[in-house]
């Protein structure tokens, strides 16, 4: 699960912190840009010495350059993380984008609810948490599974 709940060593507070799964890691995508520019340069292995080659060329090494543009895309658009913390009076929820942008919000934890919209929700099993007047999501980047996993743990959670 792209989620982790930790305890404080007090037992005071509790931590949740949630990340997107990310199916190719950095190594993964120098190997599958390197395999694809030598599948690439396969066909161009019969017109090497031969006018042709410049010709191919600029176009092969776009094709390269795309893929890897596209895969370190996706890899910085992974890069969001939160923070759900839970003390004995306050539920604190920190929620970072893939620029360095953060959004907080912050209710009493007796009156933190959670929900889950079924189809309501941009996604399937939308979750979200509402106190202090305020509705927010949590772990819309996760996958369905996952999301209901979630909900499950943040009600069994909240209902201490």
């Amino acid at each position: 699960m792209p989620y982790r709940w930790t305890t404080s060593p007090d037992a005071t507070e509790q931590e949740l912190r949630l990340w997107p799964h990310e199916s190719l890691p950095r190594a993964g995508m120098v190997s599958v840009v390197f395999g694809a520019f030598l599948m690439i340069l396969l066909p161009a292995l019969p017109v090497l010495g031969t006018p042709v080659l410049w010709d191919m060329l600029p176009f092969l090494l776009l094709a390269v350059w795309a893929l890897y543009t596209a895969l370190q895309r996706n890899h910085m658009a992974r890069q969001i993380s939160e923070v759900l913390t839970l003390g004995p009076e306050f539920a604190y929820l920190v929620r970072t984008d893939p620029k360095g942008h953060t959004q907080e919000w912050q209710a009493n934890r007796y009156w933190t609810r959670v929900s889950k919209y079924a189809d309501a929700g941009p996604v399937p099993h939308y979750i979200t948490l509402k106190g202090s007047d305020r509705e927010v999501e949590i772990g819309a980047f996760l996958s369905e599974k996952e999301r209901l996993a979630l909900f499950d743990d943040l009600q069994r959670v909240l209902a201490r």
